[in-house]
């Protein structure tokens, strides 16, 4: 009864908008200590990339070690809770005990140890070993399941008298190769968790009641996924559980190809959908959520791969829908977001916007590009803002607060910035970013909008390799927004062969220091040789220029066109 009750409060609670405060609140007296402590944990950031590499050392993948001092870093950045993914099968000895190397075991434990002692819930998984050889459990099952049976059992001996802070996670990203299909799949994860869960349940101690975390199948929202993991809990019947999954966006948004390179009404519909998702299947039935990774693909090469106002405006959407549907978020950092050395964030408007949306919306545009032709004559500019519930209020140049009317006017939705405005802006010689302003809304982070001197960039012939071939390139302060590529029948040429549009960064890449435009080997690699390439590049300011490439073995020539 008790635990039914707890569930109904949640609902009413989520439902009455009041489930998600910021994370300074304390949670509601009455709900279960899985929602509570999940809440309490709102908002996390994951220890990526270090205790999970899978190399010999914590650093093998370019991060340095781990001090308490980063700890201390990174919960003064206002998180509440830390994610440690720890690769271990490079650290196992064989079957049948499979022991744990003490060393790394030690290790595991001080990072935990100093991570509880800053004050944060620590969620502790298994991670690369997913796909490094659990998933081969379809056609190895026993050897599989006995081999994470060990590792669990001398994981959660190790931690049995941690503090309850501490959270356990059975598997990251749970995958099997070489099965019949999802149900095979999800009758195999069922077992892994189940496993997982009499494991350490039995092992005593403050596992006993310790809050554990299960995922879905690949760890995404997909409705099939959610139905089997909530099965799982119904079958386990465990008040302290809590469900898992990750989320980096609508795919082609998210590494920019397939024309994803706006986060528009279909990326925000795939955000949307998945929140719905969880809100109806797990969070209405009582299920706590944790939504264990959150960011974006492209991030991993490098945060340009996805314009800055397009992925500011998603972080802002997914923050405050996390918010309003009580999940709680823990940000996918594998150094290229918080700089472990110096102890700032490298890009620190997006983390703005990140943190933000911890408490509340902040209001954004259409885009923060605003081109200006230097070889036209300058006119009124309008774009469309978008307060997201916040309410418009002035636009500044530095400190300089700017004159409604003889400036700017607004109308709805609607932004115009006067000619004259733009003429003063943009009156020095040269290309590139003349003036940025800042659109301020009545709360949140202010919008910025650079306001960029431009003309048609301009392309030239040339040649070059497959290994190492450039498009000569005057952008002229216009930047690259994606490329289609076709043969003269229409087909798709390169890699992503079911779409025009290529892959920013992994099939081009713009170059502005160099003033080129690089096509890569892995671009030609799926190129036929000795057909003409139709190239489209499409620019920000909404430029457009055709170019054609030929590929003879392994020259490539390059003609305007």
């Amino acid at each position: 009864m008790t635990r039914l009750i707890g569930r109904l409060l949640t609902l009413v609670l989520i439902t009455a908008g009041l489930a998600c405060p910021g994370p300074a609140q304390a949670a509601p007296a009455g709900i279960s200590k899985a929602a509570a402590t999940t809440r309490a944990m709102q908002p996390g950031w994951n220890l990526g990339n270090t205790l999970d590499a899978t190399g010999d050392d914590e650093t093998s993948w370019g991060n340095p070690r781990v001090t308490r001092e980063l700890l201390r870093d990174i919960r003064a950045q206002g998180f509440k809770s830390i994610r440690i993914p720890v690769t271990w099968g490079q650290h196992q000895g064989p079957a049948p005990a499979y022991r744990i190397d003490p060393v790394h075991l030690s290790r595991v434990q001080e990072v935990v140890g100093w991570a509880l002692d800053e004050g944060f819930y620590v969620l502790l998984d298994i991670h690369h070993d997913s796909w490094q050889w659990i998933n081969t459990m379809p056609t190895d099952h026993d050897n599989v399941l006995n081999r994470y049976n060990a590792l669990w059992t001398q994981v959660a001996g190790a931690f049995r008298d941690a503090s309850p802070r501490l959270l356990l996670e059975s598997v990251n990203e749970p995958q099997f190769a070489g099965s019949s299909g999802d149900e095979e799949n999800y009758a195999l994860l069922a077992e892994l968790n189940a496993s997982f869960h009499r494991i350490v349940r039995g092992s005593g101690g403050g596992n006993t009641e310790r809050l554990l975390v299960l995922p879905t199948l690949h760890t995404n929202a997909d409705q099939g996924r959610l139905d089997a993991l909530t099965a799982e809990f119904t079958a386990l019947d465990d008040p302290f559980l809590i469900a898992t999954v990750h989320y980096y966006g609508y795919w082609p948004f998210s590494v920019n190809v397939a024309g994803g390179y706006r986060f528009d009404e279909t990326a925000r519909a795939e955000m949307l959908g998945t929140f719905q998702r969880l809100t109806d299947s797990l969070i209405s039935k009582g299920i706590p959520v944790i939504l264990g990774e959150y960011g974006l693909l492209g991030f991993d090469r490098h945060t340009g791969t996805i314009e800055q106002g397009e992925k500011l405006k998603f972080f802002e959407l997914f923050g405050h829908l996390a918010r309003t549907t009580g999940v709680t978020t823990m940000l996918w950092d594998n150094g290229q977001h918080f700089d472990r050395t110096a102890g700032d964030w490298r890009d620190a408007e997006l983390f703005a916007h990140i943190s933000t949306s911890w408490r509340t919306r902040s209001g954004t545009a259409d885009s923060d590009l605003l081109f200006v032709r230097r070889s036209a004559p300058v006119t009124a500019r309008t774009i469309t803002i978008n307060p997201n519930g916040t309410g418009f209020t002035h636009v500044r140049l530095g400190d300089t607060t700017l004159r409604r009317g003889p400036d700017y006017q607004v109308s709805g939705d609607q932004l115009t910035l006067s000619a004259g405005l733009l003429r003063r802006l943009t009156g020095t010689d040269g290309y590139g970013v003349k003036a940025s302003l800042s659109l301020r809304f009545s709360r949140g982070v202010p919008w910025r909008l650079d306001v960029i001197a431009a003309d048609r960039p301009i392309v030239q012939p040339s040649t070059g390799t497959t290994d190492a071939y450039t498009v000569p390139t005057a952008f002229r302060g216009d930047r690259l927004a994606t490329m289609t590529a076709t043969y003269a029948d229409g087909s798709f040429a390169g890699p992503h062969n079911w779409t025009a549009y290529k892959e920013f960064d992994r099939a081009f890449s713009p170059d502005y220091p160099a003033g080129t435009i690089k096509l890569t080997p892995e671009f030609f690699a799926e190129v036929t040789d000795g057909a003409p390439v139709t190239l489209t590049f499409i620019f920000w300011s909404g430029e457009t220029i055709t170019y054609q490439v030929v590929r003879t073995g392994t020259t490539v020539t390059g003609t305007l066109l």
